[in-house]
């Protein structure tokens, strides 16, 4: 414990942002991080409490205290080790994690929990400015192949722990980069793909091949999931080539609002607008962008996924953008004696709410409508809660204008097709059916398949996808070779 008393003479420091009007003009990342010095009287603050609620509020059980504690003793470098000894990415972590582990803090209980995200994000991003993370190639090689599929944080994840401990690890992605859904669902402006980029150098390095532009299966027809694939692989020739195979896709078939109106022109997925502003910031030319520019938009769904098509929309000059939530609004303080340490439901305001948004609470959408095919306007309804259901309150219809609706309510599973194609069974949600076992975690009800991360438990968190890979690494490492000394 760094100063006995820190809790008590320092107030948190929240990470600053760039002026709205300045962060509007571009896609680039606009958060002022942490100083040094600022970081290590933030790290001061934590208390070393007995029982660090933090450390189990964090889903990859990162070892907090110690970090935050070499922080405020300067030794920067072990800082790095200590953290990466539990997350293989606290660049993404650091970055767009919504920090359960802050909720958890013992700190919080009646003041403001110590920044520890600010502190991760201090530590990596030091890292690499300093040449600290280097590539770990294995000492030994195996001789044992595992194919990984989908390359989001998860697949990501796995592939390097089994890399490191001398696999030979393919990973498999069907669009033409690498990074799942933090490539082509999380906007630039939250985090630059140079961290991914980055990422997948240090692993070619130390032994993973990527092969993208390759769809594991197929789709199901009319599917709107981002498929950018040049060519197919079979399940079948899978489980030929390879020892182990494990399944990492996104949880990305997302839910749908089937009400009167919904096929005219201009409602579209999330997904299939945010992918597309990120593969032009990469530099490829797309025909027939969706655009905001000039627009009353919708986006209907409050969560991130929502509030990220908020802020893409403002940057592409729309001329007004509200969003929807269906459930009543939150309390803006949530009832900490009642909820802690776990996470709180209390409203939450995103940078890009802040740049321009109106936001309706207890809205229900009834139809759309619309002019020669295309989208002008909807119908909403308020409701409340009786019971247990949202229903209806009458005489409160209203008619919104939109020239764009974005659907962001969240994904239902993942694409079944794929599950179906390897024989993979399902639970009562659509999801891989696996067990996180300590022996035997992860494995499908097919031979030498495994599934982990939004595959195996729906849509969820990258914090929570990292977990499920490093684990899901355990497992197929003990598999092929009778033990394994990797940690969960």
């Amino acid at each position: 414990m760094g100063k006995v008393t820190g809790f008590m003479e320092f107030e948190r420091l929240e990470e600053g942002y760039k002026p709205v009007p300045e962060r509007l003009k571009h896609y680039k990342e606009f958060v002022v991080g942490l100083t040094a010095d600022q970081a290590k009287v933030q790290a001061a603050r934590c208390m070393d409490c007995g029982t660090p609620f933090c450390n189990n509020g964090c889903p990859v059980n990162n070892i907090i205290p110690d970090f935050n504690d070499l922080v405020f003793q300067g030794d920067w470098k072990n800082a790095i080790t200590v953290l990466h000894s539990t997350n293989n990415f606290p660049e993404f972590t650091g970055r767009i994690c919504p920090a359960p582990c802050e909720a958890a803090c013992t700190l919080n209980v009646n003041d403001d929990a110590v920044g520890i995200k600010s502190i991760e994000h201090a530590i990596i991003d030091r890292a690499w400015a300093e040449g600290w993370v280097l590539p770990q190639p294995p000492k030994h090689k195996t001789g044992k192949k595992v194919a990984v599929v989908g390359s989001g944080p998860a697949g990501m994840a796995a592939a390097q722990q089994l890399a490191r401990v001398g696999h030979d690890v393919t990973l498999f992605e069907k669009n033409d980069r690498v990074g799942g859904l933090l490539r082509y669902g999380i906007p630039d402006f939250k985090m630059e793909k140079s961290h991914i980029d980055r990422r997948v150098a240090q692993m070619q390095a130390e032994g993973v091949v990527f092969r993208t532009g390759v769809m594991v299966g197929e789709l199901p027809k009319g599917s709107k999931v981002t498929n950018w694939a040049k060519e197919t692989i079979s399940p079948e020739q899978l489980q030929h080539d390879f020892d182990a195979v494990l399944l990492t896709g996104g949880s990305e078939q997302s839910r749908d609002l089937p009400v009167p109106g919904r096929d005219l022109d201009g409602i579209h997925f999330a997904m299939e607008f945010l992918p597309q502003q990120n593969k032009v910031n990469a530099g490829d030319k797309l025909k027939g962008q969706l655009r905001a520019d000039g627009k009353h938009v919708i986006v209907i769904g409050g969560g991130d996924t929502g509030s990220d098509c908020v802020g893409t929309s403002n940057r592409h000059g729309a001329v007004s953008v509200t969003q929807f939530e269906v459930m009543p609004q939150p309390p803006e303080q949530e009832n900490k004696p009642l909820v802690w340490p776990y996470w709180p439901l209390k409203l939450r305001t995103s940078s890009s709410h802040e740049e321009g948004c109106t936001r309706e609470f207890a809205v229900s959408t009834k139809a759309f409508k619309g002019e020669k095919g295309k989208v002008t306007g909807l119908t909403t309804v308020h409701v409340e809660m009786k019971d247990g259901k949202l229903v209806e309150i009458a005489g409160t219809e209203k008619e919104y204008k939109a020239d764009l609706v974005l659907l962001a309510m969240g994904f239902v599973n993942p694409v079944p097709t794929v599950l179906d194609a390897f024989g993979v069974d399902k639970d009562g949600r659509g999801n891989a059916k696996a067990s996180t076992d300590f022996h035997g975690g992860y494995a499908t009800n097919v031979p030498k398949v495994f599934a982990a991360g939004d595959m195996r438990r729906g849509q969820s968190l990258v914090v929570w996808a990292i977990r499920e890979g490093r684990q899901a690494a355990r497992s197929v490492d003990e598999f092929l070779m009778g033990y394994s000394d990797l940690p969960r």
